[in-house]
């Protein structure tokens, strides 16, 4: 498996280097990056804006709003949020078949190798949760030949920030209706160090796969060809959202097809 590691990418370049790693390339990735700058929401291929995201306090206070090309839900993430992905072939895991829950059960048992004597680790439902409350959202796409799994773990967050999500209409049965403070925790107050966190992951990879330190710059090679699906939505976008007359580029955006 190919690692690479990153320092504060912007997540639009993160999830169009994903997307393309995932659609043009033939090798295992782990992909980490350790923060993000501005604070963005990151929506889900089929998420709907006026449920999940709170547009006027957004279109204020100028918060960018993209829409990824995987599954999943809605979350803020910024320089406090440590993202991992992995992206592998089919065969890439001995014994795993490439359905959403089997992944998310694979996943749950490595990150439970990473927190091992760091709090109560659970994967419920589809989050990783330190006893009743997350810290790790996730989000999947499987494609014919190859599958991505990425999480946002909040090593810290701002409670601001998750003022300009709304609570969704579908959530996690153990949620149990709490609000975002009461329902999440930081991963900052049960590891010491984000090192030790990206240091863990390793480690555990190690067990499935021969790691291989890879250069971002490798990874970036050119592929002018590539059209990534992963959009930021316009401050437009978000007023038609409003007044309830989407445009003509919100609709074909919601109509991406699952991969």
């Amino acid at each position: 498996m190919r690692l690479v590691t990153m320092g504060g990418a912007p997540i639009m370049q993160q999830l169009h280097l994903e997307e393309r790693l995932l659609r043009r390339t033939s090798d295992n990735w782990c992909i980490v990056n350790d923060g993000a700058a501005p604070p963005t929401i990151v929506m889900g291929v089929s998420g709907k804006v006026s449920e999940l995201v709170e547009i006027q306090p957004v279109l204020q206070d100028r918060v960018p709003v993209i829409r990824r090309f995987s599954g999943g839900g809605t979350v803020i993430v910024d320089q406090g949020t440590v993202f991992v992905t992995f992206i592998c072939n089919k065969t890439a895991v001995a014994g795993l078949q490439p359905f959403p829950r089997d992944i998310m059960t694979w996943t749950g048992q490595l990150y439970g190798k990473v927190f091992r004597g760091n709090g109560e680790f659970h994967l419920r439902e589809n989050d990783y949760a330190f006893s009743h409350r997350k810290f790790g959202g996730n989000a999947q796409s499987i494609t014919k030949d190859r599958w991505v799994h990425h999480t946002s773990f909040l090593w810290d967050y701002d409670v601001k920030n998750m003022s300009y999500l709304k609570n969704p209409q579908r959530a996690p049965e153990y949620r149990q209706a709490r609000n975002h403070t009461d329902f999440l925790c930081r991963m900052s107050e049960y590891m010491s160090s984000r090192s030790d966190f990206t240091e863990g992951i390793t480690a555990a990879l190690g067990d499935h796969f021969t790691v291989q330190h890879t250069e971002l710059e490798t990874a970036l090679s050119d592929d002018h060809e590539f059209a990534p699906s992963t959009k930021l939505l316009s401050p437009q976008d978000l007023q038609d959202i409003i007044s309830s007359k989407e445009s003509p580029t919100v609709e074909r955006v919601q109509g991406w097809p699952r991969s």
